[in-house]
């Protein structure tokens, strides 16, 4: 098992390097973002042809590339023609003389270890020679397609809003937006935790929880929520929007 998770960790790492290139000649750090959903694919693809085709290994991999390649398709629509987005572009003004050798580090070689932790329960998959379909399994794939769908539908609602709004002051309240702040960030968190739960019958498959709990707490509490809801502060209309509606998990907004 370990020499696979040697090899995938180089080929990540060769993976980080090359789009960090690209970076670097396009002057846009944010190529990240297209980069993190077809590392997995990446993986996936290596794994189907160097080390497993076994039923539940097959399985992860199409969910993993259904969902890697849908979202690098949709943030590539969403940046092109457009400016770098207004994270990647404020470290950029921050890092000063440091920042070429701190993008490679801080943001395409940490989001390739980060993306080592999380396609783990994949990897570990390809290890086990005896696997079969279960119960769990199904439940499992059906909790992974309420996970898409909130992540596809919220993404396709926001853009469509976006579109739309006559200022950007304006805050997406309707749809799935109107039970979560970030449904797409819910639909992510169960997708990443439904792909645990299949592993989780194979022996030592609970090691893997890390998976969908580095996920889970990096767009609640890094990345993800605290970054995106930084640049509405001041905003009165997100913030009775924040008072009622539930950050992440659905629910129905307070009166």
């Amino acid at each position: 098992m370990l020499s696979v998770f040697i090899t995938c960790a180089l080929l990540i790492i060769l993976y980080a390097t090359v789009w960090y290139g690209i970076a670097v000649y396009k002057q846009r750090n944010d190529v990240a973002d297209i980069a993190w959903g077809l590392g997995y694919v990446f993986i996936c693809f290596y794994l189907f042809l160097f080390q497993s085709e076994a039923p539940i290994s097959l399985l992860l991999y199409i969910l993993v590339t259904l969902w890697g390649l849908r979202l690098s398709i949709h943030i590539y629509a969403r940046n092109k023609g457009k400016t770098e987005d207004f994270r990647y572009k404020q470290w950029r003004e921050e890092w000063g003389k440091t920042f070429y050798w701190r993008s490679f580090l801080q943001v395409f070689l940490l989001q390739g270890i980060i993306l080592l932790i999380i396609i783990s329960p994949v990897i570990f998959s390809t290890t086990v020679a005896e696997q079969n379909f279960s119960s769990i399994t199904l439940i499992s794939v059906v909790l992974w397609g309420v996970g898409f769908f909130f992540q596809a539908i919220g993404d396709y609602q926001l853009k469509v809003f976006t579109k739309q709004r006559k200022s950007k002051e304006e805050i997406m309240q309707t749809g799935l937006w109107k039970y979560s702040r970030h449904p797409n960030y819910f639909g992510e968190i169960l997708m990443w935790w439904s792909i645990f739960f299949i592993v989780l019958p194979f022996d030592n498959g609970w090691w893997f929880i890390i998976s969908p709990i580095t996920i889970t707490y990096l767009l609640l509490y890094v990345s993800g929520v605290p970054l995106l809801e930084a640049k509405y502060k001041g905003n009165t209309a997100f913030d009775s929007y924040k008072q009622r509606t539930n950050a992440v998990f659905p629910w129905f907004p307070k009166k």
